[in-house]
Protein backbone atom coordinates (compact mmCIF):
# COMPACT_ATOMS: atom_id res chain seq x y z
CA UNK A 1 0.00 0.00 0.00
CA UNK A 2 0.92 3.55 -1.09
CA UNK A 3 1.36 5.83 1.86
CA UNK A 4 3.86 7.91 0.74
CA UNK A 5 1.65 9.60 -2.83
CA UNK A 6 0.47 13.23 -1.73
CA UNK A 7 -3.35 13.40 -2.57
CA UNK A 8 -4.10 16.11 -5.23
CA UNK A 9 -7.30 15.30 -6.14
CA UNK A 10 -10.44 15.29 -4.71
CA UNK A 11 -13.89 13.87 -5.73
CA UNK A 12 -17.25 15.69 -4.41
CA UNK A 13 -20.93 13.79 -4.34
CA UNK A 14 -22.97 16.10 -5.33
CA UNK A 15 -25.92 15.15 -7.09
CA UNK A 16 -28.74 14.43 -4.77
CA UNK A 17 -31.59 17.03 -3.61
CA UNK A 18 -30.70 18.03 -0.46
CA UNK A 19 -34.47 16.90 0.76
CA UNK A 20 -33.88 17.65 4.25
CA UNK A 21 -33.10 20.90 4.08
CA UNK A 22 -36.15 22.13 1.83
CA UNK A 23 -37.34 24.87 1.65
CA UNK A 24 -33.69 25.92 1.15
CA UNK A 25 -33.02 23.83 -1.22
CA UNK A 26 -35.92 23.52 -3.63
CA UNK A 27 -34.63 25.74 -6.26
CA UNK A 28 -30.46 25.11 -5.95
CA UNK A 29 -28.29 22.31 -4.41
CA UNK A 30 -27.63 21.66 -0.96
CA UNK A 31 -23.93 22.71 -1.93
CA UNK A 32 -25.17 26.18 -2.55
CA UNK A 33 -26.39 26.71 0.68
CA UNK A 34 -24.92 30.08 2.44
CA UNK A 35 -23.30 29.29 5.49
CA UNK A 36 -22.85 32.71 7.33
CA UNK A 37 -23.24 34.56 4.17
CA UNK A 38 -20.91 31.78 2.71
CA UNK A 39 -21.48 28.79 0.08
CA UNK A 40 -20.67 25.80 1.56
CA UNK A 41 -19.27 24.65 -1.85
CA UNK A 42 -17.19 28.27 -1.72
CA UNK A 43 -15.74 26.95 1.66
CA UNK A 44 -14.54 23.74 0.47
CA UNK A 45 -12.79 25.25 -2.63
CA UNK A 46 -10.90 27.60 -0.29
CA UNK A 47 -10.33 24.31 1.77
CA UNK A 48 -9.26 22.51 -0.98
CA UNK A 49 -6.73 25.32 -2.43
CA UNK A 50 -5.28 26.05 0.80
CA UNK A 51 -4.01 22.33 0.75
CA UNK A 52 -2.78 22.36 -3.05
CA UNK A 53 -5.29 20.65 -4.72
CA UNK A 54 -4.85 20.22 -8.08
CA UNK A 55 -7.93 18.44 -9.63
CA UNK A 56 -11.97 18.27 -8.58
CA UNK A 57 -14.27 16.09 -9.89
CA UNK A 58 -18.08 16.50 -8.66
CA UNK A 59 -20.65 13.69 -9.29
CA UNK A 60 -23.79 16.35 -10.01
CA UNK A 61 -27.39 15.84 -10.80
CA UNK A 62 -29.73 17.83 -9.33
CA UNK A 63 -29.71 21.39 -10.66
CA UNK A 64 -26.10 20.60 -11.64
CA UNK A 65 -26.27 23.26 -13.57
CA UNK A 66 -25.95 25.86 -10.71
CA UNK A 67 -22.60 23.96 -9.56
CA UNK A 68 -21.35 24.55 -12.76
CA UNK A 69 -22.13 28.01 -12.97
CA UNK A 70 -20.83 28.53 -9.26
CA UNK A 71 -17.20 26.76 -9.96
CA UNK A 72 -16.80 28.29 -13.50
CA UNK A 73 -16.58 31.28 -11.32
CA UNK A 74 -15.01 30.21 -8.31
CA UNK A 75 -12.65 27.44 -8.45
CA UNK A 76 -9.69 29.33 -9.77
CA UNK A 77 -7.12 27.00 -10.52
CA UNK A 78 -8.20 23.96 -9.85
CA UNK A 79 -9.25 21.75 -12.64
CA UNK A 80 -12.84 20.64 -12.18
CA UNK A 81 -14.05 17.80 -13.80
CA UNK A 82 -17.77 16.81 -13.93
CA UNK A 83 -19.32 13.31 -13.56
CA UNK A 84 -23.65 13.09 -14.43
CA UNK A 85 -25.93 11.36 -11.92
CA UNK A 86 -28.74 11.46 -14.13
CA UNK A 87 -30.80 9.02 -12.21
CA UNK A 88 -29.97 11.18 -9.11
CA UNK A 89 -33.75 10.98 -7.72
CA UNK A 90 -33.74 7.13 -7.49
CA UNK A 91 -30.35 6.45 -6.65
CA UNK A 92 -28.02 6.71 -3.34
CA UNK A 93 -24.12 8.01 -2.94
CA UNK A 94 -23.15 4.65 -3.46
CA UNK A 95 -24.43 5.16 -7.09
CA UNK A 96 -22.93 8.29 -7.53
CA UNK A 97 -19.44 6.87 -6.25
CA UNK A 98 -19.88 4.06 -8.82
CA UNK A 99 -19.84 6.47 -11.72
CA UNK A 100 -16.69 7.68 -10.93
CA UNK A 101 -14.55 4.73 -11.35
CA UNK A 102 -13.84 5.36 -14.45
CA UNK A 103 -12.86 9.04 -13.90
CA UNK A 104 -10.87 8.94 -10.75
CA UNK A 105 -7.44 7.40 -11.85
CA UNK A 106 -5.23 8.20 -8.93
CA UNK A 107 -4.93 8.92 -5.12
CA UNK A 108 -8.34 10.86 -4.04
CA UNK A 109 -9.40 12.33 -1.13
CA UNK A 110 -13.88 11.60 -0.86
CA UNK A 111 -15.86 14.57 0.64
CA UNK A 112 -19.81 15.16 0.71
CA UNK A 113 -21.21 18.27 -0.35
CA UNK A 114 -22.33 19.39 3.16
CA UNK A 115 -19.20 19.75 5.31
CA UNK A 116 -18.37 23.09 6.46
CA UNK A 117 -14.27 22.33 8.26
CA UNK A 118 -11.69 24.24 8.71
CA UNK A 119 -8.95 23.70 5.72
CA UNK A 120 -5.98 22.88 8.39
CA UNK A 121 -8.20 19.57 9.25
CA UNK A 122 -7.22 18.35 5.86
CA UNK A 123 -3.77 18.13 6.17
CA UNK A 124 -3.25 15.20 7.62
CA UNK A 125 -5.67 13.80 5.54
CA UNK A 126 -3.41 13.93 2.11
CA UNK A 127 -1.62 10.46 2.87
CA UNK A 128 -4.16 7.67 2.10
CA UNK A 129 -5.55 5.69 3.63
CA UNK A 130 -7.64 7.47 5.94
CA UNK A 131 -10.90 8.59 7.50
CA UNK A 132 -11.71 11.74 8.72
CA UNK A 133 -13.95 10.88 12.38
CA UNK A 134 -14.91 12.86 15.65
CA UNK A 135 -15.50 12.54 18.84
CA UNK A 136 -19.28 12.54 19.82
CA UNK A 137 -21.50 14.99 20.34
CA UNK A 138 -25.50 15.74 20.86
CA UNK A 139 -26.15 16.86 17.11
CA UNK A 140 -24.39 14.17 15.79
CA UNK A 141 -26.01 10.38 14.22
CA UNK A 142 -25.72 8.13 11.84
CA UNK A 143 -22.27 6.12 10.61
CA UNK A 144 -19.94 5.42 13.78
CA UNK A 145 -16.54 3.43 13.54
CA UNK A 146 -14.99 1.38 16.47
CA UNK A 147 -10.86 1.72 16.47
CA UNK A 148 -8.58 -1.18 16.94
CA UNK A 149 -7.79 -2.00 21.10
CA UNK A 150 -4.35 -2.74 19.84
CA UNK A 151 -3.62 0.19 17.56
CA UNK A 152 -6.17 3.05 18.07
CA UNK A 153 -5.91 4.75 14.86
CA UNK A 154 -7.50 2.02 13.19
CA UNK A 155 -10.39 1.56 12.15
CA UNK A 156 -11.76 -1.70 13.98
CA UNK A 157 -15.42 -1.39 12.41
CA UNK A 158 -17.56 0.86 10.75
CA UNK A 159 -20.93 0.59 12.42
CA UNK A 160 -24.53 1.53 10.15
CA UNK A 161 -27.17 3.18 12.52
CA UNK A 162 -25.58 1.76 15.41
CA UNK A 163 -26.22 2.94 19.59
CA UNK A 164 -24.37 6.28 18.95
CA UNK A 165 -23.65 6.26 23.28
CA UNK A 166 -21.31 4.06 22.19
CA UNK A 167 -17.50 3.72 24.27
CA UNK A 168 -14.97 5.69 24.48
CA UNK A 169 -13.18 4.04 20.77
CA UNK A 170 -15.78 4.62 19.11
CA UNK A 171 -15.87 7.86 16.97
CA UNK A 172 -18.75 9.63 14.63
CA UNK A 173 -17.52 9.32 10.73
CA UNK A 174 -17.23 12.83 9.42
CA UNK A 175 -17.87 11.99 5.86
CA UNK A 176 -14.01 12.63 4.50
CA UNK A 177 -11.87 9.70 3.03
CA UNK A 178 -7.94 9.69 1.55
CA UNK A 179 -7.56 6.74 -0.46
CA UNK A 180 -4.73 5.58 -2.12
CA UNK A 181 -5.26 4.16 -6.09
CA UNK A 182 -4.66 0.62 -4.64
CA UNK A 183 -7.63 0.52 -2.54
CA UNK A 184 -9.74 2.74 -4.79
CA UNK A 185 -9.35 -0.26 -7.30
CA UNK A 186 -10.34 -2.69 -4.81
CA UNK A 187 -13.85 -0.74 -3.91
CA UNK A 188 -14.64 -0.39 -7.39
CA UNK A 189 -14.38 -3.69 -7.48
CA UNK A 190 -16.89 -4.67 -4.74
CA UNK A 191 -19.17 -1.66 -6.10
CA UNK A 192 -19.78 -3.54 -9.76
CA UNK A 193 -20.78 -6.12 -7.84
CA UNK A 194 -22.76 -4.35 -5.79
CA UNK A 195 -24.61 -2.06 -8.68
CA UNK A 196 -24.82 -5.11 -10.74
CA UNK A 197 -27.15 -6.92 -7.59
CA UNK A 198 -29.34 -3.39 -7.83
CA UNK A 199 -27.99 -1.94 -4.49
CA UNK A 200 -28.41 1.39 -5.81
CA UNK A 201 -29.83 2.64 -3.37
CA UNK A 202 -27.50 1.88 -0.23
CA UNK A 203 -24.80 4.34 1.29
CA UNK A 204 -21.37 3.75 0.41
CA UNK A 205 -20.79 3.64 4.05
CA UNK A 206 -22.12 -0.11 3.89
CA UNK A 207 -19.83 -1.51 1.17
CA UNK A 208 -16.53 0.02 3.26
CA UNK A 209 -17.99 -1.50 6.44
CA UNK A 210 -18.44 -5.33 4.89
CA UNK A 211 -14.88 -4.12 3.36
CA UNK A 212 -13.62 -3.36 6.22
CA UNK A 213 -14.83 -6.69 8.17
CA UNK A 214 -13.51 -8.57 5.81
CA UNK A 215 -10.22 -6.98 5.46
CA UNK A 216 -10.31 -6.20 2.36
CA UNK A 217 -9.98 -2.38 3.66
CA UNK A 218 -7.80 -0.70 5.54
CA UNK A 219 -8.13 3.00 7.20
CA UNK A 220 -6.09 5.23 9.54
CA UNK A 221 -8.18 7.52 11.86
CA UNK A 222 -7.15 11.44 11.33
CA UNK A 223 -9.32 13.18 14.36
CA UNK A 224 -11.00 16.21 13.41
CA UNK A 225 -11.99 18.53 16.71
CA UNK A 226 -15.39 18.01 17.20
CA UNK A 227 -15.72 22.03 17.16
CA UNK A 228 -14.22 22.51 14.00
CA UNK A 229 -16.40 20.56 11.75
CA UNK A 230 -20.54 20.40 11.07
CA UNK A 231 -22.45 18.46 8.41
CA UNK A 232 -25.06 20.10 7.34
CA UNK A 233 -28.56 18.30 6.57
CA UNK A 234 -31.23 20.19 8.17
CA UNK A 235 -32.79 24.08 8.84
CA UNK A 236 -31.04 23.25 12.00
CA UNK A 237 -27.85 22.32 11.33
CA UNK A 238 -27.56 25.47 9.13
CA UNK A 239 -28.37 27.47 11.87
CA UNK A 240 -26.52 25.52 14.21
CA UNK A 241 -23.41 25.57 12.07
CA UNK A 242 -23.89 29.64 12.10
CA UNK A 243 -23.83 29.46 15.49
CA UNK A 244 -20.70 27.43 15.90
CA UNK A 245 -19.16 29.80 13.21
CA UNK A 246 -19.97 32.78 15.50
CA UNK A 247 -18.82 31.49 18.92
CA UNK A 248 -16.23 29.23 17.99
CA UNK A 249 -12.86 30.63 18.72
CA UNK A 250 -11.46 28.49 15.71
CA UNK A 251 -11.80 30.64 12.20
CA UNK A 252 -14.02 27.63 9.90
CA UNK A 253 -12.60 27.83 6.25
CA UNK A 254 -13.81 31.12 4.44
Amino acid sequence: MDHTTRITTALLLAAGTGSRLKPITDNMPKCLTKVDEIEILGRLITCLRENSFKRLVVVVGYFDHEIRNFLDKNSGDIIVEYVVNADFATTNNIYSLWLARATIKEPFLLIESDLVFEAPLLEKMLIPDTIAVSQILPWMNGTTITTDHFATDRVASINLGANINANGNTYKTVNIYGFSLETWKRIYKHLDIWIEAGRINDYYEALFSEMVGNGSLHLQCVYFDMDRWYEIDTTDDLHNCEMLLQQSRYNLAG
